[in-house]
């Protein structure tokens, strides 16, 4: 037959039960927590890898703009040096056939070689033409060294050509405007053809066709020109 426990006995059991109860909240209470610390772990760590990567990210896009940033200022301000150097350039030969043609007028001051000059643009002329009949155009004030000069050239063509006559006739009605440096032009086809011999339009000729050579003489060889003209 069962006993009655006593005040004691009941006292006892609970604080057993009450220990028991306590040490198992500690227990579940401390395995909580090492979960949470576990799980804040993982947490913190994923968080520190995306800020991590972020900040990467974001370094790496700046460093990359601010590398394309720097190129753009180089090319910018090696663009503008090269505009600058070919701008000075271009004003020294602007400036070089410029003094070219202003010693063209002076040219005609020596009869003698002006009428020999005369006589091989008139021939050059001939020659181009290859007609039987001609005329020439100069300025008034050479009227007279032209039509020697046209004599010359005409002895020299009927010669080289092998032939007995070629009509060359000055055009005094039309002669070469005002402002011509002198030379001539020879004039065929009906009037329709016009070999243009002028002291100005060779210069034009000799800026178009000697320029290259012009350049390389000034400032060398450029390694970069993938043509001379």
């Amino acid at each position: 037959m069962a006993h009655a426990m006593s005040d004691d006995q009941v006292a006892g059991e609970l604080r057993k039960m009450t220990a028991f109860i306590r040490q198992e909240a500690l227990e579940k209470a401390k395995e909580i927590q090492i979960k949470a610390d576990e799980e804040f772990a993982i947490e913190k760590s994923k968080l520190v890898r995306q800020e991590t990567s972020s900040i990467d990210s974001q370094y790496e896009k700046k460093f990359k703009q601010a590398g394309m940033s720097q190129q753009i200022t180089r090319s910018t301000l090696a663009n503008k040096t090269r505009i600058k150097v070919l701008s000075a350039r271009q004003e020294l030969l602007d400036d070089l056939f410029e003094q070219a043609r202003g010693k063209l007028a002076g040219y005609s001051k020596d009869k003698g070689k002006y009428q020999e000059l005369c006589k091989n643009l008139i021939l050059e002329g001939l020659y181009a033409m290859n007609e039987n009949k001609v005329v020439v155009r100069a300025r008034k004030e050479d009227y007279d060294v032209v039509k020697k000069a046209i004599e010359g050239a005409k002895d020299e063509y009927k010669k080289s050509m092998n032939i007995k006559e070629i009509k060359v006739e000055l055009d005094e009605k039309n002669p070469q405007p005002e402002g011509c440096s002198g030379g001539a032009s020879v004039v065929g086809g009906g009037g329709r053809i016009d070999i243009n011999n002028t002291l100005d339009e060779r210069l034009k000729l000799l800026e178009t066709d000697a320029l290259p050579m012009v350049r390389t003489s000034l400032f060398g060889k450029n390694e970069n020109r993938r043509f001379t003209d």
